[in-house]
């Protein structure tokens, strides 16, 4: 059961990782929040914001099995993870808002 747990958060990570990482890109923000660009500042956090949640993830994965399995669970994470991010991106991007930081609407 306790694997199951970590493997659930490494897949809640890797998926908030990668969907900051969409974020960082002007042509998703602007899908998302509506407005034109996000700053340096802000652009740069969710670089490193998606960088640290893949960390996260990684050692999720690395702690519910030994170090061979986890690279490759880590790797199928990361693929449906970004397929899901892709997808949401494509149907319902507004979705993503609460992953900004920003209240809607403001």
């Amino acid at each position: 059961m306790r694997d199951a747990m970590l493997l659930v958060c490494a897949l809640c990570a890797g998926v908030i990782g990668l969907a900051w990482f969409a974020l960082a890109k002007p042509p998703h923000w602007r899908q998302v929040t509506g407005e034109a660009a996000q700053g340096v500042r802000t652009r740069r956090g969710l670089r490193i914001g998606g960088a640290l949640a893949l960390t996260v993830s990684l050692g999720l994965c690395l702690a519910a099995d030994h170090i061979s399995m986890s690279f490759l669970v880590w790797i199928m994470m990361l693929v449906a993870g970004a397929l899901s991010v892709a997808f949401v991106l494509a149907y319902r991007p507004r979705t993503l808002n609460w992953l900004t930081g920003r209240i809607p609407g403001s």
